[in-house]
Formats: C-alpha cells, sequence, structure tokens
C-alpha cells in the first residue's frame, strides 16, 4: 500500500552564517556540517514527538514513521543536519534512515516516498522542501513556495488515508523548545 501520511521537517538548528555559533559534533568537536547545541536539543526532543511513550501525540495529525528519510552527504553538500536530526528517532525505532537522495534529488525523494509503504518522515533542507511539497501535491499552489530561513520548528503533513486520491496539507508547530513560535508559513 502507498504511503498514507508524509511528514516532514526541516533539519534542526545549523551554525550562523557569520561563524558566532558553531557546529558541533557528538564528540564535541567542532564541525560546520553539523547541528549547534539547540539543534540536538530539538533532534532529541523530537524522538517524544514522533515516538511519544503513552502512543498520544501533542497533535493528533502526527503518527510514527515507519520509514525516514534524510538528505545524503553529496560533493555539493555535506551537510550531516538532517540525517542527525532523526537518527535519534531511527535509533528508538530500529530503523535505518534512508540516505539515497541528495539535495537536488528532491523530485525523486518525493516519489520514493509516495511509493513508500505506510508513515513516511522527511528530514530536508528548508530551501528545497517547497519543492518536495509540489512534487507531492502535484501542484505549486496549495503549499507555501518558502519555508522560512528562520523556522526549524515546523512540520509540513501531507495526508491521503486511503493511501490513493488527492493528499491533503497541513501544518503543524512542534512547540519543542523555548522560543519556538506557534504559527505556520
Amino acid at each position: 500500500m502507498p504511503a498514507t501520511k508524509i511528514m516532514v521537517i526541516r533539519h534542526a538548528e545549523k551554525p550562523s552564517d557569520d561563524g558566532t555559533i558553531a557546529g558541533v559534533a557528538q564528540d564535541g568537536s567542532k564541525n560546520p556540517e553539523e547541528l549547534v547545541i539547540r539543534g540536538w536539543e530539538r533532534a532529541g526532543a523530537l524522538v517524544r514527538f514522533f515516538v511519544p511513550r503513552d502512543g498520544r501525540f501533542t497533535d493528533p495529525r502526527l503518527a510514527t514513521p515507519n520509514i525516514i528519510f534524510a538528505s545524503a552527504v553529496a560533493p555539493h553538500s555535506k551537510s550531516l543536519r538532517s540525517q542527525h536530526t532523526v537518527q535519534g528517532v531511527a535509533n528508538l525505532l530500529h530503523k535505518p534512515v534512508n540516505l539515497r537522495h541528495p539535495k537536488g534529488d528532491e523530485a525523486s525523494l518525493a516519489s520514493d516516498a509516495v511509493a513508500a509503504d505506510g508513515v513516511v518522515l522527511i528530514a530536508w533542507e528548508h530551501e528545497a522542501i517547497p519543492e518536495i511539497a509540489n512534487s507531492i501535491m502535484g501542484d505549486k499552489t496549495t503549499c507555501p513556495q518558502k519555508w522560512p530561513g528562520s523556522r526549524f520548528d515546523l512540520v509540513w503533513v501531507f495526508d491521503r488515508p486511503t493511501g490513493s486520491g488527492a493528499w491533503k496539507f497541513q501544518q503543524i508547530a512542534q512547540m519543542l523548545l523555548p522560543d519556538d513560535e506557534s504559527g505556520v508559513v
């Protein structure tokens, strides 16, 4: 059965453009391709956001994923942020993170996500998320065409409960960390 729900998140917080906030690897070393401390906090909070202990989600539009995609490292994009944003969820579920698609391969990623069985979670770079959304929806008018650069705290949810027919698009504010915004775009 094809996907019934696709949830798309931006990778967690990244280093500042001016270098004042550095990325940090799991061993504590500085790495510009990694999450910042707040990003690691968000990645940890996302574990129980998508896999709640009691099975009750903070928002009923969420679900525990059957398959998890993140952008692969490639010569044109060496970032580890998408992978590390969802690695904790994958570890808890004993599932691999699918890394077959690098940034720039959004249409193929969307096709694989739609064809996947059940519930899909995708972590990606914000500039390309509207392209993923457009590929899922089959148009460029349903979803916002820009993911704000300052927002790491959203989930774009695509629902198709029967696994066929039209997709329904909704947004959820994560509200996981202090200063997360309650509004959507």
